[in-house]
C-alpha cells in the first residue's frame, strides 16, 4: 500500500502520511466495505483517493478539462523495447514525471487500472486519461535518453 501511494504523490514523508490517513479512513468507515472486493482492493482504492488528494493540494496549474485539450489517441507502440535501462534509472526518470503524468502512468501501467477506472478516479475524460499516458510515455522516453547522452 505504501508503494501505491508513494508511486502518485513521488514523496516519502506524503506516502507515509497517505497510509496513515488511508487505514485510519478505512479504520472509521470499516462498516461500509461491503464485500464487493476483495478487502485488499478496498483498501487500496482508499490509499488511491488519498493519494490523489494529496497531489491535487498541491495545487499544480492544470489544463483545463474540455475537449479543446484532447487529442487525437495515438497507436499505441511500445516505444522501449529494446531499450537498456536498468530499473533504477526507469524508476528515476518516473519520479521526475510531473504529477498528473506520473498518475496516469502508475495507475495505468502499474496497478492495471483501465482509462474508464482512471478517469473516475481522477475526476477527468477518458481521453484525457488516454492522452495524459501517451504523453507520460512519450516524455518518460525523453527523459530516459536525455539521462543516456
Amino acid at each position: 500500500m505504501y508503494n501505491v501511494g508513494y508511486r502518485i504523490v513521488n514523496n516519502a514523508d506524503e506516502a507515509e502520511d497517505v497510509l496513515q490517513e488511508a487505514f485510519i479512513s478505512a479504520f472509521n468507515n470499516l462498516e461500509s466495505y461491503r464485500g464487493d472486493s476483495t478487502f485488499g482492493a478496498w483498501l487500496k482504492r482508499i490509499v488511491i483517493n488519498k493519494a490523489i488528494n494529496e497531489v491535487n493540494k498541491r495545487k499544480l496549474d492544470r489544463l483545463p478539462e474540455d475537449d479543446r485539450w484532447d487529442v487525437m489517441e495515438e497507436v499505441e507502440v511500445d516505444v522501449f523495447e529494446g531499450f537498456p535501462f536498468t530499473v533504477e534509472r526507469v524508476r528515476g526518470a518516473i519520479e521526475r514525471l510531473p504529477d498528473g503524468y506520473r498518475s496516469v502512468l502508475s495507475l495505468y501501467l502499474l496497478e492495471g487500472y483501465d482509462h474508464g477506472e482512471i478517469a473516475e478516479i481522477l475526476k477527468i475524460t477518458e481521453s484525457t486519461s488516454k492522452s495524459q499516458f501517451n504523453r507520460a510515455k512519450k516524455k518518460l522516453k525523453e527523459l530516459l535518453e536525455e539521462a543516456s547522452v
